[in-house]
Protein backbone atom coordinates (compact mmCIF):
# COMPACT_ATOMS: atom_id res chain seq x y z
CA UNK A 1 0.00 0.00 0.00
CA UNK A 2 2.87 2.18 0.98
CA UNK A 3 4.13 1.45 -2.10
CA UNK A 4 1.67 2.30 -4.49
CA UNK A 5 1.27 5.89 -2.25
CA UNK A 6 4.48 6.66 -3.05
CA UNK A 7 3.96 5.49 -6.89
CA UNK A 8 1.11 7.69 -7.55
CA UNK A 9 3.15 10.64 -5.59
CA UNK A 10 5.67 10.26 -7.92
CA UNK A 11 3.46 10.16 -11.42
CA UNK A 12 1.36 12.86 -10.03
CA UNK A 13 4.87 15.23 -9.37
CA UNK A 14 5.75 13.86 -13.03
CA UNK A 15 2.49 14.92 -14.65
CA UNK A 16 3.05 18.64 -12.70
CA UNK A 17 6.49 18.79 -13.97
CA UNK A 18 5.69 18.30 -17.56
CA UNK A 19 2.46 20.67 -17.14
CA UNK A 20 4.98 23.37 -16.56
CA UNK A 21 6.78 22.82 -19.10
CA UNK A 22 3.96 23.28 -21.65
CA UNK A 23 4.51 25.57 -24.38
CA UNK A 24 2.78 29.28 -23.71
CA UNK A 25 0.18 30.75 -26.25
CA UNK A 26 1.58 31.69 -29.38
CA UNK A 27 1.96 35.32 -29.56
CA UNK A 28 3.80 37.94 -32.50
CA UNK A 29 4.92 41.50 -32.23
CA UNK A 30 3.83 42.94 -35.35
CA UNK A 31 5.39 46.50 -36.17
CA UNK A 32 4.31 48.57 -39.08
CA UNK A 33 6.54 51.46 -40.67
CA UNK A 34 4.18 53.65 -42.54
CA UNK A 35 4.86 55.41 -45.75
CA UNK A 36 5.40 59.23 -44.37
CA UNK A 37 2.18 60.71 -43.08
CA UNK A 38 0.43 57.79 -43.34
CA UNK A 39 -0.19 56.76 -39.80
CA UNK A 40 -3.36 58.08 -39.26
CA UNK A 41 -4.74 56.47 -41.84
CA UNK A 42 -3.41 52.95 -40.56
CA UNK A 43 -4.47 53.76 -37.29
CA UNK A 44 -8.27 54.37 -38.49
CA UNK A 45 -8.20 51.08 -41.16
CA UNK A 46 -7.40 48.85 -37.61
CA UNK A 47 -10.00 51.47 -35.83
CA UNK A 48 -12.61 50.84 -37.80
CA UNK A 49 -12.33 47.23 -39.66
CA UNK A 50 -8.69 45.54 -38.96
CA UNK A 51 -9.09 44.60 -35.46
CA UNK A 52 -12.43 43.28 -35.96
CA UNK A 53 -11.59 41.07 -38.93
CA UNK A 54 -8.55 39.31 -36.43
CA UNK A 55 -10.95 38.46 -34.43
CA UNK A 56 -13.03 36.80 -37.10
CA UNK A 57 -10.51 35.02 -37.97
CA UNK A 58 -9.39 33.44 -34.58
CA UNK A 59 -6.52 36.31 -33.82
CA UNK A 60 -6.65 38.08 -30.30
CA UNK A 61 -6.16 41.28 -30.36
CA UNK A 62 -3.42 41.80 -26.89
CA UNK A 63 -2.49 45.73 -27.73
CA UNK A 64 -1.53 48.70 -29.89
CA UNK A 65 0.94 51.30 -29.43
CA UNK A 66 2.86 53.75 -30.80
CA UNK A 67 5.87 55.55 -30.13
CA UNK A 68 6.46 59.07 -28.23
CA UNK A 69 8.77 60.14 -30.59
CA UNK A 70 8.44 63.24 -32.96
CA UNK A 71 9.30 61.60 -36.04
CA UNK A 72 6.62 58.46 -35.09
CA UNK A 73 4.96 56.39 -38.04
CA UNK A 74 5.18 53.07 -36.83
CA UNK A 75 2.23 51.05 -35.19
CA UNK A 76 3.71 48.35 -32.83
CA UNK A 77 0.99 45.74 -31.73
CA UNK A 78 0.77 42.79 -30.00
CA UNK A 79 -1.29 39.54 -31.46
CA UNK A 80 -1.91 36.28 -29.66
CA UNK A 81 -3.02 32.66 -31.14
CA UNK A 82 -3.45 28.81 -29.54
CA UNK A 83 -0.37 27.89 -31.32
CA UNK A 84 1.90 28.65 -34.62
CA UNK A 85 -0.52 26.54 -36.66
CA UNK A 86 -3.56 28.33 -35.58
CA UNK A 87 -1.60 31.48 -36.47
CA UNK A 88 -0.51 30.55 -39.62
CA UNK A 89 -4.16 29.11 -40.63
CA UNK A 90 -6.11 32.63 -39.43
CA UNK A 91 -3.14 34.76 -41.30
CA UNK A 92 -4.51 32.55 -44.60
CA UNK A 93 -7.71 33.17 -44.56
CA UNK A 94 -7.09 37.17 -43.19
CA UNK A 95 -5.31 37.63 -46.38
CA UNK A 96 -8.04 35.81 -48.40
CA UNK A 97 -11.39 37.16 -46.99
CA UNK A 98 -13.49 39.56 -49.20
CA UNK A 99 -14.16 42.02 -46.81
CA UNK A 100 -10.55 42.71 -45.69
CA UNK A 101 -9.47 42.91 -50.18
CA UNK A 102 -12.39 45.44 -50.13
CA UNK A 103 -11.29 47.56 -46.83
CA UNK A 104 -7.35 47.33 -47.93
CA UNK A 105 -8.48 48.46 -51.66
CA UNK A 106 -10.39 51.28 -50.46
CA UNK A 107 -8.19 52.68 -47.14
CA UNK A 108 -5.18 52.98 -50.52
CA UNK A 109 -6.71 54.62 -52.81
CA UNK A 110 -4.92 57.63 -52.21
CA UNK A 111 -1.51 55.61 -51.72
CA UNK A 112 -0.06 52.45 -50.14
CA UNK A 113 0.30 52.88 -46.09
CA UNK A 114 2.62 50.64 -45.21
CA UNK A 115 6.18 50.90 -46.40
CA UNK A 116 7.42 47.76 -44.31
CA UNK A 117 6.43 44.90 -41.60
CA UNK A 118 8.18 43.45 -38.92
CA UNK A 119 7.64 40.44 -37.07
CA UNK A 120 8.72 38.47 -33.82
CA UNK A 121 7.11 35.16 -32.25
CA UNK A 122 7.14 34.99 -28.62
CA UNK A 123 5.82 33.06 -26.30
CA UNK A 124 4.61 34.66 -22.71
CA UNK A 125 7.37 33.75 -20.00
CA UNK A 126 5.73 31.68 -17.39
CA UNK A 127 8.34 32.47 -14.75
CA UNK A 128 7.87 35.72 -14.91
CA UNK A 129 3.68 36.74 -16.30
CA UNK A 130 1.05 34.47 -15.74
CA UNK A 131 -1.69 36.60 -17.08
CA UNK A 132 -1.62 39.53 -18.93
CA UNK A 133 -3.89 41.92 -17.59
CA UNK A 134 -6.25 43.37 -19.85
CA UNK A 135 -6.52 46.90 -18.26
CA UNK A 136 -7.49 50.63 -19.73
CA UNK A 137 -6.40 53.22 -17.21
CA UNK A 138 -7.62 56.75 -16.87
CA UNK A 139 -5.98 58.56 -17.69
CA UNK A 140 -3.85 56.20 -20.17
CA UNK A 141 -0.51 55.22 -18.95
CA UNK A 142 2.93 55.60 -20.68
CA UNK A 143 4.17 52.42 -21.89
CA UNK A 144 7.92 51.47 -22.47
CA UNK A 145 9.05 48.09 -24.57
CA UNK A 146 12.26 46.56 -23.39
CA UNK A 147 14.27 44.11 -25.40
CA UNK A 148 16.99 42.19 -23.77
CA UNK A 149 20.05 40.38 -26.19
CA UNK A 150 22.21 38.37 -23.54
CA UNK A 151 25.75 37.42 -24.38
CA UNK A 152 25.94 33.57 -25.25
CA UNK A 153 24.78 31.09 -23.07
CA UNK A 154 23.54 34.08 -20.31
CA UNK A 155 19.63 34.32 -21.34
CA UNK A 156 19.16 32.07 -18.35
CA UNK A 157 20.88 34.31 -15.96
CA UNK A 158 18.54 37.20 -16.62
CA UNK A 159 15.35 35.21 -16.29
CA UNK A 160 16.62 34.47 -13.19
CA UNK A 161 17.80 37.70 -12.22
CA UNK A 162 14.39 39.43 -14.00
CA UNK A 163 12.50 36.56 -11.70
CA UNK A 164 13.96 36.59 -8.37
CA UNK A 165 14.75 40.43 -8.04
CA UNK A 166 14.21 42.65 -10.60
CA UNK A 167 10.83 43.29 -11.15
CA UNK A 168 10.36 43.62 -7.64
CA UNK A 169 12.63 46.52 -7.53
CA UNK A 170 10.30 47.59 -10.67
CA UNK A 171 7.45 47.79 -8.79
CA UNK A 172 9.24 49.41 -5.61
CA UNK A 173 10.20 52.39 -7.87
CA UNK A 174 6.51 53.05 -9.01
CA UNK A 175 7.13 50.88 -12.23
CA UNK A 176 4.28 48.43 -13.69
CA UNK A 177 5.19 45.25 -14.87
CA UNK A 178 2.76 44.49 -17.88
CA UNK A 179 3.83 41.46 -19.04
CA UNK A 180 7.14 39.53 -19.98
CA UNK A 181 7.50 37.42 -23.39
CA UNK A 182 10.56 34.89 -24.74
CA UNK A 183 11.24 35.59 -28.63
CA UNK A 184 11.48 32.23 -30.42
CA UNK A 185 14.11 32.77 -33.15
CA UNK A 186 14.08 31.55 -37.02
CA UNK A 187 17.70 29.77 -36.32
CA UNK A 188 16.76 28.38 -33.27
CA UNK A 189 19.66 30.68 -31.30
CA UNK A 190 19.38 32.30 -27.85
CA UNK A 191 15.91 33.83 -26.95
CA UNK A 192 15.60 37.90 -25.88
CA UNK A 193 13.88 39.11 -23.57
CA UNK A 194 11.19 41.28 -24.29
CA UNK A 195 8.44 42.90 -22.10
CA UNK A 196 6.59 46.05 -21.65
CA UNK A 197 6.75 48.33 -18.36
CA UNK A 198 3.91 50.76 -17.68
CA UNK A 199 4.50 54.55 -15.90
CA UNK A 200 2.26 57.50 -15.32
CA UNK A 201 3.49 60.07 -17.95
CA UNK A 202 7.56 60.52 -19.00
CA UNK A 203 8.38 62.58 -15.63
CA UNK A 204 7.17 59.42 -13.82
CA UNK A 205 9.33 57.07 -15.93
CA UNK A 206 12.66 58.92 -15.77
CA UNK A 207 12.13 59.37 -11.54
CA UNK A 208 12.00 55.88 -11.50
CA UNK A 209 14.70 54.66 -13.92
CA UNK A 210 16.80 57.24 -11.97
CA UNK A 211 15.71 55.66 -8.51
CA UNK A 212 16.11 52.02 -9.37
CA UNK A 213 19.50 52.13 -10.94
CA UNK A 214 20.90 54.22 -7.80
CA UNK A 215 19.36 51.51 -5.35
CA UNK A 216 21.77 49.85 -3.44
CA UNK A 217 19.75 46.59 -3.50
CA UNK A 218 19.45 46.71 -7.17
CA UNK A 219 23.08 47.86 -7.58
CA UNK A 220 23.90 44.25 -5.18
CA UNK A 221 21.68 42.50 -6.93
CA UNK A 222 23.64 43.64 -10.47
CA UNK A 223 27.18 42.96 -9.53
CA UNK A 224 26.37 39.43 -7.67
CA UNK A 225 24.52 38.05 -10.64
CA UNK A 226 27.23 39.32 -13.05
CA UNK A 227 30.21 38.06 -10.76
CA UNK A 228 30.21 35.28 -13.45
CA UNK A 229 30.52 37.68 -16.14
CA UNK A 230 28.38 40.16 -17.96
CA UNK A 231 24.91 39.50 -18.78
CA UNK A 232 23.37 41.62 -21.13
CA UNK A 233 24.86 42.29 -24.48
CA UNK A 234 22.57 45.40 -25.37
CA UNK A 235 18.88 46.94 -24.63
CA UNK A 236 16.57 48.88 -26.77
CA UNK A 237 13.61 50.99 -25.56
CA UNK A 238 10.88 52.27 -27.31
CA UNK A 239 8.34 54.52 -25.11
CA UNK A 240 4.96 54.44 -26.74
CA UNK A 241 1.33 55.81 -26.30
CA UNK A 242 -1.73 52.89 -26.29
CA UNK A 243 -3.70 53.67 -29.35
CA UNK A 244 -7.37 54.55 -28.57
CA UNK A 245 -8.83 50.97 -29.77
CA UNK A 246 -5.95 48.67 -27.44
CA UNK A 247 -6.93 46.35 -24.75
CA UNK A 248 -4.74 47.83 -22.25
CA UNK A 249 -3.45 51.42 -22.06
Amino acid sequence: MKKTILLLMAMTISVLSFAKKKPSKYYELRVYYCHPGKLPNLITRFTDHTTKLFEKHGMENIGYWTPTTADNNVLYYVLGYPSKEARDASWKAFGADPEWKEVAKKSEESGKIVAKVESKFMTLHPELTKKIKFQQANPERLFEMRTYYCLPGRYPNIVARFRDHTRKLFEKHGMENVMYFETIEKDGGQATLLYFLAHKDADAAKKSWDGFRADPNWIKVRDASEESGKIVEKVESVFMKPAGFSRIK
